[in-house]
């Protein structure tokens, strides 16, 4: 059964790209798709313990991603958070795992790897 996924990410050439491709390469759903912070908090409210992957840049329209992962932090034991970022440097790396953070990937050059993780159990 696919993962009920969110994305928070403000590009539209990235989720034009990224939504088919976890599609097809991951077993997901993406039922949420927010560009600032703030619709990323509106859906998670809304969805509250049903979403079971969130998939959250950094640097977004308005507000950021890493406070979208401070409202993750008392998420279900089957919820995962995964960023995804062309910012990833060691403090960012640091910042989102001391934030509770699953996983960190470069959208540059570890995408094989996100894919990969999206589809561990």
């Amino acid at each position: 059964m696919p993962l009920v996924t969110i994305l928070v990410e403000d590009s539209k050439v990235i989720r034009d790209n990224l939504i088919p491709a976890l599609t097809e390469l991951s077993d997901v759903n993406v039922v949420g798709i927010a560009e600032t912070a703030s619709e990323a908090m509106f859906i998670l409210e809304s969805l509250k313990e049903t979403w079971q992957l969130i998939v959250v840049d950094l640097f977004l329209r308005e507000g950021s991603g890493l406070t979208v992962l401070r409202a993750c932090q008392g998420r279900l034991a089957h919820q995962r958070v995964v960023v995804l970022t062309n910012y990833p440097t060691e403090e960012m790396r640091r910042r989102s795992m001391d934030l509770g953070a699953d996983a960190i990937f470069d959208k540059s050059n570890e995408l094989d790897l996100f894919f990969e993780w999206c589809n561990l159990p």
